[in-house]
């Protein structure tokens, strides 16, 4: 090899990062990440692991000399830096990564929509229906940034199940109430329609740009310390410094934490085995989908949950080799027979259930790559069309239409959307930096 190909020292690479927000990708000699990171200064934070005092630090004095080579994607804030870490560490699972590897997630602010009187709270296990979620917050304070709000809003946050006609709204109501951070429809002080007229200005709050808002709030805060009416001018801080909180988060869409949505795997299985007819529960399930650009990039991820839960180690991430253009169905046609070639050939388990993101045609290519390896056994295969939530499946000439609040299509639905965010999440990486082998 050159000297013109020689790999740069990892310690030398850092020194060409950029002095921006971001992550940082540390990969053994193998290739594959081993530790990730956030920065607010990739350039200095990724050079701080190789300076001479790096060897005293007991945090990584042990694993340091595995890292052969460096890598970073850029974002624009700490948020974004911080949420992606949190993501891929999750998904890659490095060695050297000891938190955020479990299934602990950042919080949503919640607002239940379809309640008579809606109602506002922190939750990190959001509902997937009838709310309106803003998140995922970043910070650990999202319940005083709540409290702030109320005061500004004064909504309810009680768990009290509220109707407008109801024998019991004349109670006497809590001490928020009296405090004035509460308009107390528990005790019948206010109207539905004037409720809701608070709930919207708080949603057009958190969909909007606060800034005039906090300028406004923050020439109060002069005024009433030029007025000497300091304990007002301290109250008007807290609520800025509370509301400026609100710019650390996420975005519901973009920044998906399939971990915090509610799925009973056990429920889930059983009602697999019920509705596909199965004469055991299914154990192992994997999800196929494809994510491309107008052609550019084309990727597939298989994701596989085990027992009703995602298994992170048996995710797999695949580049579209043979298929030229965009051609999804070929695209499905190809990576399930890369996949079940390669299992085939280890002498691995099948799984029970291949779930293909799509309709009847991708169920078509599926079925097409799997006869052509000639196995002896075949999964159950089937697909999940988004639209109507139809799942098309090899055995039945007519798809399934399954309860919307049944457990076993909430399973399919988490294995599906899973796979479809891991295959964009793939596609999102290759196209600022590539960090792993593809299969």
């Amino acid at each position: 090899m050159s000297s013109m190909d020689a790999p740069v020292p990892p310690a030398e690479k850092v020194k060409t990062f950029p002095e921006f927000p971001g992550v940082y990708l540390m990969k053994n000699e193998a290739g594959a990440v081993i530790y990730v990171g956030k920065a607010k200064n990739l350039r200095s934070r990724a050079g701080s692991y190789f300076l001479s005092t790096a060897k005293d630090d007991p945090r990584i004095n042990y694993w340091i000399h595995e890292v052969k080579d460096i890598d970073y994607i850029q974002t624009k804030s700490e948020v974004d830096a911080l949420l992606y870490e949190s993501r891929l560490i999750k998904d890659l699972q490095p060695i050297h990564n000891k938190d955020l590897k479990d299934s602990r997630t950042f919080p949503y602010l919640q607002i239940h929509t379809y309640e008579t009187f809606p109602r506002v709270e922190a939750t990190r296990k959001p509902k997937s229906s009838g709310v309106k979620l803003y998140g995922p917050f970043v910070q650990s304070a999202l319940r005083q940034t709540i409290t702030e709000l109320q005061k500004i809003f004064q909504f309810r946050t009680c768990k009290l199940d509220v109707q407008e006609d109801d024998a019991q709204r004349h109670r006497r109501p809590c001490l928020l109430a009296s405090i004035g951070q509460c308009t107390a429809p528990c005790a019948g002080r206010i109207s539905k329609e004037e409720y809701r007229k608070i709930i919207h200005r708080l949603q057009k709050f958190l969909d909007s740009d606060r800034a005039e808002f906090l300028e406004d709030l923050h020439a109060e805060m002069l005024q009433a310390s030029k007025e000497l009416r300091y304990e007002d001018a301290a109250r008007l801080r807290d609520e800025i410094a509370a509301l400026q909180k609100l710019d650390l988060c996420g975005d519901v869409e973009l920044d998906v934490q399939p971990e915090a949505f509610c799925v009973d795997p056990r429920k889930g299985v059983i009602g697999l085995q019920k509705v596909l007819k199965l004469p055991e529960l299914p154990r192992i399930i994997e999800g196929i989908d494809i994510a491309h650009l107008q052609g550019d990039a084309m990727v597939a991820s298989l994701v596989q949950f085990i027992d009703g839960l995602p298994f992170k180690p048996g995710y797999r991430r695949f580049k579209i080799k043979t298929v030229q253009g965009v051609n999804d169905f070929a695209s499905i046609g190809e990576v399930v027979y890369r996949r079940f070639r390669a299992l085939k050939e280890a002498d691995e388990r099948f799984p029970d259930i291949l779930l293909i993101d799509g309709g009847k045609i991708q169920l078509r290519f599926a079925l097409e790559s799997l006869r052509k390896l000639n196995l002896k056994t075949m999964p159950t295969v089937i697909s999940l069309a988004k639209r109507d939530e139809e799942v098309y499946v090899s055995e039945f000439e007519e798809p399934l239409r399954l309860s919307r609040h049944a457990w076993s299509l909430r399973l399919l639905q988490f294995v599906r959307d899973e796979s479809h965010r891991f295959a964009q999440h793939y596609h999102h990486i290759l196209r600022r930096k590539e960090i792993e082998g593809d299969e």
